[in-house]
């Protein structure tokens, strides 16, 4: 029985590793179809050199840092319990590599190729880790501290804060360090519209990112036994009040109403294991409207040229989620309990501190010493002709 448990939980959450490196494909297809043709490749090669850079750099270092453990040992240690604790890294570091995942989205179009491999390795190394750890792993007595003074510890299940909040706080770093796209924003206050350049990819991206949100989310109970059917429902309802609210507050545009559903499953992360279904409705409501809102806002208002509006979707609805399950994971909510909002309050403001002040400081050093963005006329020409000399359609270009 007890070989018949390990297995089972071995092929449990190498499920959930498959389902979350699916997600990537996701990640690909939303900024595909969001960015201009010109940058089209750009996007999907960016997606799969980032995971690979993000692999080596949570092997060697980050898994670590995070959970203090290596894999420098033979083979036969690595392959006890049916090699659970190799998937469980495998399972883990589709998480970490979300991090820049989500960051390419918001420097799409104007951001160097080499330098940004060179983020990537530094922020899944080290950045992102080193909260990981002190959310998922009792590191630093950082958890002991909020149990001792707030009678509960951080609670994040599945990462609205640790991945997605993270995410999207270096994203804004990074897009502020960068600045807008030539063009974007006149002198005169005049706003040229980049409008996205395939909706029908936009949304096969979101449906992809979509459905493996239930592996993100169910199988980060990492065991078999664990699984609870309260986090897939949640994870439904929270998807669904985004989508519906961004559909109503964003006028039916398709760019809204396809990123409700991320912003409604981003939001529910923290809290799917203790909310009740109506209390993950409302968290994903409100994250649908606040990202459609703070979209509109940084784009138009302040001129922050964030292309995917990963700050908003990842940034601020990562930190609803975390301070949301404080509020709905309540008993007196209908939830489970064991939770606290000066916790929870507490703990999304410190993953906000270490992702914006590591992620200011990685890019800032990449930007004086081998700068991070193109030049005027490579962005002009656009990031498939100027960084991979081909662009995704090149036989309509070719005069064939």
């Amino acid at each position: 029985m007890g070989s018949l448990k390990t297995g089972s939980d071995a092929l449990f959450i190498l499920l959930g590793a498959i389902m979350v490196l699916a997600m990537h494909a996701g990640f690909a297809f939303l900024e595909l179809g969001t960015v201009r043709k010109k940058n089209q490749v750009n996007a999907l090669v960016k997606i799969l050199t980032d995971f690979g850079i993000s692999t080596l750099a949570y092997f060697f270092i980050g898994y670590g840092i995070a959970y203090g453990v290596n894999f420098f040992t033979d083979a036969e240690q690595l392959a006890q319990k049916n090699g659970y604790e190799l998937i469980k890294f495998f399972f883990l570091l589709t998480f970490a590599a979300a991090i820049p995942a989500i960051i390419s989205g918001g420097m799409a179009e104007r951001a160097k190729f080499n330098p940004q491999l060179a983020a990537t390795f530094l922020l899944v190394g080290f950045i992102y880790p080193f909260f990981e750890g002190i959310a998922w792993n009792h590191r630093f007595g950082v958890q002991s501290w909020l149990q001792t003074n707030f009678g509960a510890e951080f609670h994040d299940f599945a990462g609205s804060v640790v991945v997605h909040a993270v995410g999207g706080w270096i994203a804004l770093a990074a897009v502020l360090l960068l600045g807008a796209r030539r063009g974007r924003y006149s002198k005169e206050g005049r706003i040229s519209a980049h409008p996205p350049s395939s909706i029908p990819f936009l949304a096969l991206g979101a449906w992809i990112l979509t459905v493996g949100w239930f592996g993100f989310n169910v199988m980060s109970a990492q065991e078999i036994g664990k699984i609870s059917g309260l986090v897939a429902v949640n994870s439904l309802m929270a998807m669904v009040g985004g989508t519906l609210v961004a559909l109503f507050v964003g006028k039916n545009d398709p760019g809204f109403v396809h990123n409700g559903p991320l912003a409604g499953l981003v939001a529910v992360c923290a809290g799917s294991d203790v909310m009740h279904p109506l209390g993950a409705l409302v968290t994903g409501g409100i994250a649908g409207g606040l990202f459609v809102w703070m979209f509109t806002l940084t784009q138009n208002r302040w001129k922050i040229d964030d292309v995917l509006g990963v700050w908003p979707l990842h940034g601020l609805c990562g930190a609803w989620g975390g301070i949301a399950a404080g509020i709905f994971g309540l008993k007196a909510l209908g939830g489970l309990g064991g939770v606290s909002f000066m916790a929870q309050m507490t703990g999304t403001l410190l993953g906000i501190v270490i992702a914006f002040g590591g992620g200011f400081l990685v890019y800032f050093l990449l930007k004086k010493t081998v700068g991070i963005r193109l030049s005027a006329e490579e962005e002009f020409n656009g990031s498939d002709l100027s960084i991979h000399k081909i662009t995704a359609s090149p036989e309509r270009e070719s005069g064939w």
